[in-house]
């Protein structure tokens, strides 16, 4: 049995009932492993799970997080892939908020030599996202023009890397100007625009006459109907999440959400045939029970030898709710990062 520390919620609700807490760990089952966590990666999805918001958050008492990487410190008596000593990345379906966690072998992967920890917990989640999103629903093809919102965030930096590899047009949007220079002098976006009244003007300036053939969208409201409108015939939206529903606060604001509810875009299926597009949205944990598919898709995206995800922001175990009020106001550029 192993000590460890746990961020744990006695349930969804309020982010200030997140607490750091000691429990025991029993030894892993016969097809786990034992990981001694490193790195903890920051997702909105463990944003919108805390405050009650994730239709996947267990209920009750439950720790949130969902990537992590660290070193093997023991091993099942039937897990023959791994020993004590490596290091991993890996996934989980919430429980990631800890110093130790037991899991089913196949939710590892080795942690490439050159990366650091940090990095390998800023990976697996939004890569395993923008891939899915780009090529297994959007048919990402040679020289598309995609359209990649929040494109300063961890999905949207990796998502990016992925659409050059097919040789894509990229246009990114963010919420800040300060994100604009680094798009496009360090990651190399083809053009990026700031979010605002006049995003659609922008948006039809940026695409310089190309068809816009393939959405990237997490913001929702306004932003995903101007993006449908600008769609071009056979194009695809592909949503996966709705940043404009969060909250910079501990809680949901019940009365603001119901109003951007009411006034939530409305796409009819009848128009969709005369239209001749496509908007498609799928939620990444209801992979992870399909672990083939997961792997199989993994296998791919470690073929295009991305190079590591950009951590923009580093804080201590300790400092956990210092990273997650710092995550929820949009300012944070790559990915976030909790070192244990």
């Amino acid at each position: 049995m192993v000590e460890r520390l746990v961020y744990r919620m006695p349930k969804a609700g309020s982010i200030k009932n997140l607490s750091l807490l000691k429990e025991t760990l029993e030894k892993p089952a016969a097809m786990e492993v034992c990981v001694q966590v490193k790195s903890i990666g920051l997702n909105f999805a463990d944003i919108f799970a805390m405050q009650g918001l994730y239709s996947a958050t267990p209920e009750g008492s439950f720790i949130p997080g969902l990537e992590f990487s660290g070193v093997i410190i023991a091993v099942g008596e039937e897990v023959t892939a791994w020993n004590v000593g490596d290091k991993v990345m890996g996934v989980t379906r919430f429980g990631g908020y800890v110093s130790h966690l037991n899991l089913h072998h196949r939710y590892v992967i080795s942690l490439p030599p050159t990366w650091s920890f940090e990095e390998g917990a800023g990976f697996l989640v939004q890569g395993l996202t923008a891939y899915y999103a780009l090529t297994q629903l959007g048919n990402l093809q040679q020289g598309m023009t995609v359209l990649i919102h929040s494109a300063a965030g961890g999905v949207g930096i990796l998502a990016n890397r992925i659409c050059k590899k097919f040789g894509a047009f990229t246009i990114g949007s963010v919420g800040q100007q300060n994100k604009v220079k680094f798009l496009l002098e360090e990651e190399r976006y083809d053009d990026v625009i700031l979010r605002d009244n006049d995003f659609p003007a922008k948006l039809e300036k940026a695409l310089q006459n190309r068809p816009l053939q393939l959405i990237l969208e997490c913001v929702g409201g306004k932003i995903l109907e101007q993006g449908w409108q600008a769609l071009a015939p056979m194009g695809r939206m592909v949503v996966y999440g709705n940043a404009s529903f969060s909250s910079h606060g501990s809680k949901p604001n019940y009365p603001k959400l119901i109003w951007k509810f009411l006034r939530r875009p409305r796409i009819d299926p009848l128009r969709l045939p005369t239209e001749n597009k496509s908007l498609m949205g799928f939620n990444l944990i209801y992979l992870y029970e399909q672990t083939d598919l997961m792997l199989g898709l993994l296998s791919q995206l470690q073929a295009l030898d991305l190079k590591p995800q950009h951590i923009g922001h580093v804080y201590k175990l300790e400092e956990m709710h210092t990273a997650i009020r710092l995550f929820q106001q949009g300012k944070t550029v790559g990915k976030v990062v909790v070192v244990v």
